[in-house]
């Protein structure tokens, strides 16, 4: 097959290509990095001939054209997998909306048609001689989505890395309807964040001591992982693996060091396994066509079958609050959209039905508001409307600056006086009346 000939057939331009968006569409914007953009710029420019076009996307990196206007509402309705800043502020504005669910499943709406997409539009690296484009840092479930499109538009950007894959981590020319030959934007970055805080230096004391050699990891977002993931590139912990929702550059400074082989890894050895990518040029150019590190489907790596295989898994995340239950939330503030399920609630199951596996929920004892109210993050009962994203049932480890303790197997009372032991001591007495209220607090308690 001539590829070269059959690109050429299909490349268009991005205002030719999006008059393929009706009024009344799905249209499917992908995941993250690889959000399309001038396509985007394109869609916008049409917002006046349109109406009740409803887009998705996830982890959002940059504010999206079509939803710049001060109308833009009306035109057009976003709808996020997964909350960013970015996709907060889109709701904050009255045109967004969040759609629960557990990240692992999200292929599996395509597939059986729960989630219908009439056009779907993603940058994508530039064609390799076999006709393929490389989804580059999000294989995510974008393999099932073009599946189910009626109309795949691929924006070609140069700067992409080129990120090798399991499956389902590229498509095809002859599976394209339309080729746009985008700006080449710089990849969106997302930002290491400042300096460790104390807090987090903290917690990060607590946990890495409970990583044993040849650990395979899972890393959350936030500064606490990250902090966690730089202190393992600097301990004599070695042969470690990786098998991950999402690849930040804590692990690119643990490859960097010497301290992931995946030697000991029961499935895909010696490849860091992950379903999308976000963080600073340092990763991307770490991944660019780096045989060790694999995208797949996040139906495989989120999977609590396959992560369970896996020895010594250790599952690392962060929470917004935990209650004396046991119960976390990693989602919202009350009725406030924050974040979503993503995969935390199959990385804790998952890492604990591993031998020797481990799941850690960190976070800082308390949070200051923005009028300056310091509050506790361990709550007797979580706030009226946040979501509970692990029962109480699934819970493994709760971290805070003031210790680490493990849940499982503790009856309502010893959870009460275990968290209350990790809570900020400021706070201690009045979760202990709390617990008495609750009935979870026994008199022989300390």
């Amino acid at each position: 097959m001539d590829y070269a000939a059959l690109y050429q057939k299909k490349l268009t331009s991005a205002a030719e290509a999006v008059k393929a968006v009706k009024s009344g569409d799905w249209v499917d914007y992908g995941w993250c990095t690889n959000h399309p953009y001038t396509l985007d710029k394109a869609l916008a420019a049409r917002q006046n001939e349109l109406k009740d076009v409803k887009v998705r996307g996830g982890v959002t990196m940059w504010m999206p054209e079509i939803c710049k206007a001060e109308d833009a509402g009306e035109h057009f309705t976003w709808n996020s997998w997964h909350c960013s800043g970015i996709d907060r502020k889109i709701i904050s504005k009255g045109m967004g909306y969040f759609i629960p669910m557990r990240y692992s499943e999200l292929p599996r709406f395509y597939r059986d048609g729960n989630a219908t997409v009439d056009v779907a539009m993603i940058q994508v690296t530039p064609m390799d001689k076999h006709g393929n484009f490389s989804y580059a840092l999000a294989c995510s479930h974008l393999a099932d989505m073009l599946d189910a499109a009626k109309t795949v538009i691929v924006e070609v950007n140069e700067n992409l890395p080129w990120v090798y894959g399991l499956n389902g981590c590229e498509i095809n020319i002859k599976d394209v309807d339309m080729v746009v030959e985008g700006e080449n934007p710089p990849v969106a970055q997302l930002g290491a964040g400042g300096a460790p805080t104390e807090v987090d230096t903290a917690v990060a004391n607590l946990v890495v001591p409970e990583i044993p050699n040849g650990a395979c990891l899972q890393l959350g977002i936030g500064g606490m992982p990250n902090t966690i993931g730089s202190m393992i590139a600097q301990s004599d912990l070695k042969d470690l693996s990786v098998h991950t929702e999402m690849y930040v550059d804590g692990f690119v400074d643990m490859a960097m060091a010497g301290k992931i082989t995946g030697k000991h890894k029961q499935l895909d050895k010696g490849r860091q396994v992950f379903a999308f990518a976000a963080g600073t040029q340092k990763l991307y150019d770490y991944m660019d066509r780096n045989p060790e590190v694999m995208g797949a489907p996040v139906d495989y790596t989120n999977d609590v079958f396959v992560i369970s295989q896996i020895d010594n898994f250790i599952s690392i995340n962060n929470a917004i609050d935990c209650d004396l239950y046991g119960q976390v939330n990693a989602e919202s503030a009350g009725i406030k959209h924050i974040s979503g399920t993503g995969g935390q609630l199959d990385f804790a199951m998952g890492a604990y039905l591993s031998k020797g596996g481990k799941s850690f929920i960190c976070m800082s004892s308390t949070v200051t508001g923005k009028d300056g109210t310091v509050k506790s993050r361990i709550v007797p009962t979580l706030t009226q409307g946040s979501i509970c994203t692990d029962p109480r049932s699934c819970t493994h480890y709760i971290v805070t600056e003031y210790g680490m303790v493990n849940l499982k197997g503790l009856s309502t009372w010893q959870r009460a006086e275990a968290l209350i032991g990790i809570a900020h001591p400021d706070f201690r007495e009045q979760l202990i009346a709390d617990a008495e209220k609750m009935h979870i607090w026994r008199r022989s308690n300390k």
